[in-house]
């Protein structure tokens, strides 16, 4: 076993043993789908770096990639799209955000056999935009009015998708009932006793947070699957039925928090968060322009988790919308750097991070922008080296999991 499986395994030793083999399946699929699953083993190959070029330290989402922006419906129930996975989220050089981003174009381009030219050309693209963004010091959001190309075809679907479609999609009636659909590859059922507390403390969580909408109650509840770093975190999907509006169900997410995959490799110090939930939900609410909709937290047998409610329609740059779009993608790109630097901008100046004149002074001098290019193509190439180890690892048995029997998340 290559000494990279041995740290991809002690990541996740403490995930899911009935789901973390799904984790790794997903991983196989291709370098950027492993890339995902492996933020710890890029940013300690970025911590040791002494080539990295010194930045200010501001609010980073932790996890950037082309993936991990997205539309979706903000608590005033308008329709947004930016940077949308704060599992990572953390306090950090801001360029260990910008260099993630980049290292993901690269690597999405060479598995997707685009020519390494254009690949260039759009990551320099991110970092003009994201520069530009900064030095003009205001945080800037899409609107959907305004939005061009593919960022505006997510956002007028955004519009049009309704709670009532996504119901429709997640559930099925069963008599008179309404639950949750099991036979859904994304949903598993819960063992009678898990599904009972999950359901009481769902019941709590409505009648005791301001978060929380008023006048439902729990319907059903299932385990779900999504993502890929996350996979193997404990998540649960809800079913609330309104109590005063005949056949107004919503559809909330609950998934487990874990420390940012960041947190061994920094040596500046962070907020003293009550919880991990507490931080990824905080940072979230600084860095996006809206927050979700009934973003909050909630501790469930001495684990901290995260809510928030399932978007009818929730669109990212998917992968192999990258060569089927590829002419379009220029303005997402460059949307991409503006957000990334407004979402700095926006969480400027708190619990001791870079001010706006200081990230400003930062951006004026463009060398980083060189050294960032030379550093993702670099990383880029081990990460794909890292994949090809994985895969022959993973060929060798070395990924082979064995649930614990007294395990029984779903």
């Amino acid at each position: 076993m290559s000494e990279r499986s041995k740290k991809i395994k002690a990541f996740n030793k403490n995930r899911l043993d009935s789901i973390i083999s799904l984790k790794y399946t997903a991983m196989l699929e291709n370098a950027f789908r492993f890339y995902r699953g492996t933020c710890h083993l890029f940013y300690e190959r970025i911590a040791a770096l002494k080539t990295m070029p010194k930045s200010p330290v501001g609010w980073i989402s932790g996890d950037l990639h082309l993936e991990n922006f997205g539309s979706y419906k903000g608590n005033n129930k308008l329709v947004y799209f930016d940077l949308n996975d704060f599992d990572e989220a953390i306090k950090a050089p801001v360029l260990w955000e910008v260099v993630r981003l980049v290292t993901s174009i690269f690597i999405a381009f060479q598995t997707l056999e685009i020519d390494g030219e254009q690949a260039m050309n759009m990551a320099t693209l991110f970092l003009k935009s994201y520069g530009t963004t900064l030095i003009g010091g205001k945080a800037m959001d899409l609107d959907p009015r305004t939005s061009k190309g593919i960022v505006g075809d997510f956002l007028k679907r955004a519009e049009r998708g309704s709670a009532d479609e996504l119901i429709q999609k997640r559930t099925l009636r069963k008599g008179r009932k309404l639950q949750l659909d099991t036979n859904d590859e994304r949903h598993f059922k819960l063992e009678k006793g898990l599904k009972s507390e999950l359901i009481s403390h769902m019941e709590e969580w409505l009648s005791q947070n301001n978060d929380s909408p008023y006048n439902y109650r729990v319907k059903d509840v299932v385990y779900r699957l999504a993502g890929t770093g996350s996979l193997g975190q404990k998540r649960y999907l809800f079913l609330l039925k309104s109590l005063h509006k005949k056949d107004r169900y919503l559809l909330i997410d609950m998934k487990q928090a874990y420390p940012s995959s960041l947190t061994p490799f920094l040596k500046n110090p962070q907020p003293d968060w009550n919880n991990e939930a507490e931080r990824i939900v905080s940072v979230q609410k600084r860095m996006q322009h809206v927050s979700a909709s009934l973003l909050s937290t909630s501790t469930f047998k001495s684990e901290d988790y995260v809510i928030q409610e399932l978007q009818p329609v929730k669109d990212t740059l998917k992968f192999k919308l990258i060569r089927e779009e590829y002419r379009k993608l220029y303005q997402v790109i460059d949307d991409m750097g503006m957000l990334t630097a407004s979402s700095q901008l926006r969480s400027s100046g708190m619990d001791g991070t870079a001010t706006k004149d200081e990230l400003k002074a930062f951006a004026i001098n463009k060398g980083w922008q060189q050294q960032i290019l030379d550093i993702a193509i670099e990383q880029a190439a081990l990460v794909c080296a890292d994949f090809g180890a994985f895969q022959q690892d993973y060929r060798n048995g070395a990924y082979n999991v064995e649930p614990k029997k007294e395990e029984q998340p779903v």
